[in-house]
């Protein structure tokens, strides 16, 4: 179909008003008479006109030979979008689309009043524009009537399944009618939307790939602009100002990128809107009607612009901060040159991610061409050029304007007339930015070992008992010997010290620079070495001090500290659980029984064990011992033997409950009784001897 007669005359008669002349690719594929009423799956570049497209492929399902729609009543379509921005923006296109056949739309869109939604599709409409979870809501609660549905249009439907709303896309799709139309229309077919397929639509199914996705976008421009970190935002500045485009959006990351570009722009004299998540929908609306109104210029924004939105005479696209991803950098540049219309995307590149860049261009299948952004005399350059392109150089003079060219000429040169208004034009417009140098990326190469040249080694007081790392080391060095990292060869880090291997010609600026004394900072200091050392040699540290990565950093503990650390051991601090000290026994502490000395008591022995049905025999080995009623033995004479904790006064079942409890300082003594014997003091003999824990 090269054009658009075979289409009824109310869809013509529309068409022809918004200046169409010729179908799209896309559009010609849907509309292909051999399709009719059979669900498709349609692909194709963003930009090429799939909304009219979809709207022209379901209107022999909606419209009656008359090209006309009926009383509207249950709708007949549905049209699910991933945005409230997308779904609005498909409204408004069937709104013209089919003003001529007398439809009435209805939108059901997250953000929106709820309230006001349904009194519109209680009315009555013939197609529902809407978004998943909001047409879900309706649907669940009765407001929105499915039986009469003949066609259902996912557009986006990659990007729905990307957000998540899968789950709410089966529970719309579960209530419709078994015979209707349905159409995928995406800009990828990933896994999920071929599932999706599968699942909802019929087996005759058409699959139609319009375009070549491979192939770069003709009617885009590709450009990537390298700058320094710091010239990101006067980068842009110039670039809006070299190419003063009617309407242009700058993506950014971020929302707190939007808002600082949007104050920093704003202040800088351009018509600035936003557009982020965070702003409400009719905030959105604001924004967008503006920028087609042509009362603001620049659009600052999220990705959530970056598709669906159809901004016309939308020529400049930039990239504030390099997309995530090739899909977003695709549709974020899809934003222009659409509908045949011609558009540009420009890339701002640090000099410090143009690998990246270059992978993403790589993924995305997309050619740039790379160059520096517009300097300040380009701009002023490009300035002129447009000045002096305008048309009213050529328009005849009226009577008005002779009398004040005349009142210039008095008392004025040409030259002088001509410079004040040069002056007069440039004021109208912000100033461009001066903008650094960027250096030419370095080729790295990996150094041979061999091409090093003569150097000497040096010994520094650093090692591995001081968690010395080459990592920290070799800027510690450069700092201040005030040598670079290439003149740095081997560093091998032991347990007492670090060699460190200098090239020969820059040891005497360093010594300069250091002083005879070769002190570095935090007492670190250098030593020459009268040859290679003997790695061999240097002291190995205690056992078990290698560094080892894997481990957590912390106090390190030898093989027997840890396989003396039991269950048992209670103590909050970390270190190795000791034998029981060899101390004397106090006679005179609570349950001491008969004050034995404490001679090789073995574990569980005590007031503890005691408590739970043991006694001691004479040799001070444990037995198990029951009264004829099967209750622990008890000895009321002797108190502290044989008795709970529950039957002392003062204490608890908890396990710290053999503990006497005082008040007063740190290391003071209790007022009455004597400390228990566990407790009591942990001095004993040998290397293991330390004082009481005090609480």
């Amino acid at each position: 179909m090269q054009d658009f007669s075979g289409l009824p005359k109310t869809l013509s008669k529309a068409l022809s008003a918004q200046g169409y002349t010729a179908p799209t690719p896309v559009q010609e594929a849907v509309t292909d008479p051999g399709l009719r009423g059979l669900d498709l799956l349609v692909s194709a570049q963003t930009g090429s006109g799939k909304t009219v497209g979809f709207g022209l492929a379901i209107a022999d399902d909606l419209l009656d030979e008359a090209g006309r729609f009926g009383r509207p009543a249950a709708p007949l379509a549905l049209v699910i979008a991933p945005t409230r921005e997308l779904a609005l923006q498909v409204r408004r296109e069937f709104d013209w689309l089919f003003s001529e056949a007398g439809i009435v739309t209805a939108s059901a869109v997250g953000g929106m009043d709820a309230r006001t939604e349904r009194r519109s599709i209680e009315r009555g409409a013939h197609i529902i524009v809407a978004t998943p979870g909001r047409l879900r809501d309706h649907v669940g609660r009765g407001v929105v009537d499915l039986s009469d549905l003949r066609a259902v249009v996912l557009d986006e439907a990659d990007e729905m399944l990307d957000m998540g709303f899968s789950e709410d896309l089966e529970f719309i799709l579960d209530h419709t009618p078994e015979d209707r139309r349905t159409l995928l229309f995406s800009a990828t077919v990933p896994r999920g939307i071929a599932k999706l397929a599968q699942t909802y639509q019929k087996e005759d199914t058409r699959r139609i790939e319009v375009g070549n996705a491979r192939e770069q976008h003709s009617d885009i421009t590709y450009l990537a602009l390298t700058v320094t970190p710091s010239d990101i935002e006067k980068a842009i500045i110039n670039l809006l100002r070299f190419h003063e485009a009617h309407t242009a959006i700058v993506f950014a990351n971020t929302r707190s990128m939007v808002a600082r570009l949007s104050a920093k722009f704003s202040n800088r004299g351009f018509s600035v809107v936003s557009l982020s998540g965070e702003l409400s929908q009719a905030e959105r609306t604001h924004a967008l009607q503006a920028l087609r109104d042509g009362r603001a210029r620049v659009c600052i924004a999220t990705d959530v612009a970056a598709r669906g939105i159809d901004l016309p005479g939308l020529e400049l696209v930039i990239h504030a901060d390099l997309p995530t991803n090739a899909e977003a950098l695709l549709h974020r540049s899809g934003r222009t040159g659409r509908a045949g219309r011609k558009g540009t995307s420009v890339l701002i590149v640090p000099d410090r991610q143009r690998g990246k860049a270059q992978r993403l261009l790589k993924f995305a299948r997309l050619e740039a061409d790379w160059r520096a952004p517009p300097s300040a005399e380009d701009v002023l350059a490009r300035d002129e050029e447009r000045m002096l392109a305008d048309p009213a150089w050529d328009e005849p003079m009226s009577t008005e304007d002779q009398v004040f060219a005349d009142r210039l000429l008095e008392g004025r040169t040409p030259a002088q007339i001509a410079a004040a208004f040069l002056r007069l034009y440039r004021d109208r417009h912000s100033a461009p930015e001066i903008l650094g140098t960027v250096s030419e990326p370095k080729t790295r190469k990996r150094r041979d070992v061999a091409d090093f040249g003569p150097s000497t080694w040096f010994s520094l007081s650093l090692g591995r008992k001081d968690r010395a790392e080459p990592r920290w080391l070799l800027p510690m060095l450069c700092r201040n010997a005030g040598i670079s990292k290439d003149a740095i060869g081997a560093i091998r880090v032991q347990y007492q010290e670090t060699f460190v291997e200098i090239s020969d010609a820059v040891i005497s600026s360093m010594k300069q620079e250091l002083g005879e004394s070769l002190d570095l900072e935090q007492g670190a200091k250098l030593t020459e070495l009268p040859g290679q050392p003997d790695f061999d040699a240097s002291p190995k540290g205690p056992p078990g001090d290698a560094f080892e990565p894997s481990k957590p950093r912390g106090k390190r503990f030898d093989g027997k500290d840890k396989a003396r650390r039991t269950k048992t051991d209670h103590r909050s601090d970390d270190r190795p659980k000791r034998d029981k000290p060899k101390g004397e026994f106090r006679s005179d502490a609570p349950g001491a029984g008969g004050g034995k000395p404490n001679k090789g008591k073995p574990k569980g022995a005590g007031p503890r064990a005691e408590s739970a049905g043991e006694s001691k025999t004479s040799k001070g080995k444990p037995v198990k011992g029951k009264a004829g009623n099967g209750k622990p033995r008890v000895d009321k004479d002797k108190p502290g033997k044989g008795q709970s904790n529950k039957d002392k006064p003062g204490k608890g079942g908890s396990k710290m409950s053999s503990k006497l409890r005082h008040k007063g300082k740190s290391g003071d003594r209790p007022s009455e009784g004597p400390t228990p014997p566990r407790f009591k003091t942990r001095a004993g003999k040998g290397p293991d001897a330390r004082p009481m824990r005090k609480k």
